[in-house]
């Protein structure tokens, strides 16, 4: 009973935290608040077994909870199989996270065979294909054993129908191939493996960033031999556009753009962030400049002006601060000190990386570990207002400076693979952006 009490608490903390979506005329986006189909398709053979079995209802409350439900928000579906698929849950159903809940603590054990193909495809019929909405649409299989019957084609067709679809596999008596079988590519990001039921507790947050990339980063960037999720802030302010001067960063054979003080690179931020932020990304920018004021190399502001989220060169002190929201005290700053930081000041090129999660900050200068700082949770970014580049703080005056790349990668496991291969002297991979 007492768990019980703290977990209503816990959800209601959640509901709390969102239940204001517009203040003032301005809307906040966040992956609380993106619109998505989730359809959760659950094992319920006799080798979960019963007390299993509320541990993974208690996994999807957890899941759930962090996301607005209703019909302009997710909307959750949940099907359990074993010899035939049971609809437990049909999607759109509940417009609040506590209907929600309370009809998956209604949801029993079934018991039986393993028979996940039929699963698949009993969603893709009697969920996905019934929803009205076309956006996102993402199934979770969770299973703990090999299938009883074909999954390869029925996986394949639902990828084909523009479902993505997550595989996490419990214990040892599930099969590799058959997971990556099931899971969208690549596997080492759709496919999870925990060892036992009481483990899946360890993949929640993974699994809550994985939705949120799923659902507020449709846009995909190419870097190196694949696609990465996320947005190319220089292509969604259409600076090749804008910009007329190209410029070749010397020794490298990558193009850049000369950014001077007639060019306004403004844009609104629903139409590059539509859906806001995930809670962790990483911030990508390569650029070299001579001002020695205060600038922005990033920021989105509120209809007021207000920044939710900023990057700014403090030239006067040779410093570097991000700005991002504060889910109690409406904004957070921190500024990066370290001896490192004052190399962005020496006029030539320089790439800047930004790794943040919802717990802190770590600044990254050409590759190299720099500096981090907590952070307190944050808020959805409202996106009615302006996302602009090269600005001076609390100013419309546009910076001169170059810049190369500009980028937000929805996944914080970019940040391990991300290079400064632009940078004269570490040059591995050249790219002509």
């Amino acid at each position: 009973m007492a768990k019980n009490i703290t977990f209503l608490q816990t959800v209601l903390m959640f509901l709390l935290h969102a239940c204001i979506l517009a203040e003032g005329g301005d809307t906040r986006a966040s992956c609380r608040t993106a619109p998505a189909d989730l359809v959760f398709i659950l094992d319920g053979s006799y080798s979960v077994g019963p007390e299993n079995f509320e541990i993974i209802k208690r996994w999807l409350f957890n899941i759930t909870s962090n996301f607005n439900i209703g019909p302009k928000f997710i909307q959750v579906g949940v099907v359990q199989y074993s010899d035939y698929p049971v609809l437990e849950i049909p999607l759109g159903f509940y417009d609040s996270n506590e209907n929600l809940i309370r009809e998956m603590a209604y949801v029993q054990y079934l018991g039986g065979n393993t028979r996940t193909g039929k699963a698949i495809q009993f969603a893709m019929d009697r969920l996905f294909a019934k929803s009205e909405r076309f956006l996102t649409r993402i199934a979770i299989v969770l299973t703990d054993g090999k299938s009883q019957d074909e999954v390869k084609e029925v996986a394949a067709e639902a990828r084909r129908n523009k479902i993505t679809l997550l595989a996490i596999g419990v214990g040892s008596e599930t099969e590799e191939d058959e997971l990556k079988a099931i899971a969208n590519k690549p596997s080492s990001t759709y496919v999870f493996h925990v060892e036992d039921y009481m483990a899946i507790s360890r993949i929640r947050e993974v699994i809550k960033q994985k939705l949120c990339e799923e659902s507020v980063c449709p846009t995909r960037i190419p870097v190196a031999s694949r696609d990465e999720k996320g947005f190319d802030i220089l292509l969604g302010l259409d600076v090749k556009k804008k910009v007329k001067k190209r410029i070749q960063i010397p020794s490298t054979n990558v193009k850049a753009y000369e950014i001077i003080s007639r060019v306004d690179l403004t844009e609104l931020t629903r139409n590059v962030f539509p859906e806001g932020l995930p809670p962790s990304y990483v911030f990508v920018s390569t650029q070299r400049f001579k001002v020695k004021k205060t600038w922005d190399l990033w920021r989105i502001l509120s209809q007021d002006g207000t920044p939710e989220i900023a990057v700014t060169v403090i030239g006067e002190k040779k410093t570097l601060s991000f700005t991002t929201t504060d889910l109690v005290n409406g904004s957070q700053v921190v500024t990066f000190t370290a001896p490192r930081v004052k190399t962005l000041f020496d006029q030539g090129w320089h790439q800047i990386r930004l790794l943040v999660t919802e717990a802190d900050v770590t600044l990254y200068i050409d590759d190299q570990e720099t500096e981090t700082k907590p952070l307190h949770p944050v808020a959805g970014i409202y996106i009615s207002g302006v996302t602009q580049i090269g600005k001076y703080t609390g100013k419309e005056e546009t910076v001169q400076f170059d810049v190369q790349k500009l980028r937000i990668y929805c996944s914080p496991e970019q940040n391990s693979r991300e290079t400064a291969c632009e940078i004269p002297g570490v040059v591995s991979i050249i790219e002509d952006y």
